[in-house]
């Protein structure tokens, strides 16, 4: 790329997107860009500030910041059923649960933490009372019925949970429920583009996208050895994280936008979001073709 300043591109330091980064470095492009790795929350944090220029951000903050940026097609990170990571982790069964439950928002994704509201408060029918805890189990449930667990943290406790035995912790994969509720994959974020940087450089936009592009379509095919890889430094057992990074979808199809364009509507109720514009969501318009 021939510019003074790579792109700023942001990388979710979650396993789920380890295949992403997997690809980049396969292809070598990340010597093209300037790669910023951080939790969900914080990359979008800075994506919506302007000291990001392209990467992920939670679906709940792209909905709020739709005006200000434009989606790439790929990659995402989406589920269509068990996504194995997205959990409410309850002390009792689910229909044990009290009416109006203490449950802790052990996340630093606020879609999945709205995710688990919308189904606590309008598929179960409970009135939860929620605080905000640290990222892990043992805070989350020292005080609390239940809590809604994100990334590896909830991964874990869903292979430890997984096989219940009486009296144990109760694992609800929340995307499962999503799709049980509507019908459709449920989308947990997006990447996208700062609107005023793709139109002063359209080029490198594409370039960034075809370079995921890539990226993912060289991990799906080298699968295995990006299990053998994080095998080595994960805590997690090969057969785990193939099962993992098979239940990952990381493209955007049109059943995909029916489901991330059904959680915008619900969640409008929750959140201060505008509607999505008709059509929505805007995707960026790829310019001449000067891939990397």
């Amino acid at each position: 790329m021939n510019i003074a300043r790579r792109p700023r591109v942001g990388h979710i330091a979650f396993l789920n997107c380890l295949p992403i980064y997997w690809g980049l470095a396969r292809t070598g492009a990340l010597l093209d860009i300037d790669l910023h790795r951080a939790p969900p929350d914080e990359l979008s944090r800075r994506l919506v500030a302007g000291d990001l220029d392209i990467g992920p951000i939670t679906l709940v903050e792209y909905l709020k910041h739709a005006d200000d940026l434009l989606l790439i097609p790929d990659p995402a990170v989406a589920a269509d059923g068990p996504v194995l990571s997205v959990n409410l982790v309850t002390k009792t069964p689910l229909a044990d649960l009290p009416a109006a439950p203490r449950v802790s928002l052990a996340s630093t994704s606020r879609t999945g933490v709205l995710l688990g509201r919308m189904l606590l408060e309008d598929r179960y029918g409970r009135t939860p009372a929620y605080t905000v805890t640290a990222p892990d189990l043992q805070s989350a449930l020292a005080d609390a019925d239940a809590a809604v667990l994100i990334g590896d943290e909830a991964l874990q406790v869903f292979h430890e949970h997984r096989h219940r035995e009486p009296g144990g912790l109760n694992v609800l994969d929340l995307a499962a429920e999503w799709k049980d509720w509507t019908g459709l994959p449920m989308v947990f974020a997006v990447w996208a583009v700062r609107r005023d940087y793709a139109e002063a450089h359209p080029g490198l936009v594409k370039d960034v996208h075809l370079a995921f592009r890539d990226s993912v379509r060289r991990s799906r095919d080298e699968i295995g050895e990006v299990v053998a890889s994080a095998a080595r430094w994960e805590p997690f057992p090969p057969a785990a994280l193939a099962e993992y990074f098979e239940r990952l979808q990381f493209g955007l199809s049109e059943r995909h936008l029916a489901g991330l364009r059904e959680f915008a509507s619900r969640a409008s109720r929750y959140a201060d979001m505008a509607p999505l514009r008709a059509g929505g969501p805007e995707f960026f318009a790829a310019g001449p073709d000067n891939s990397l």
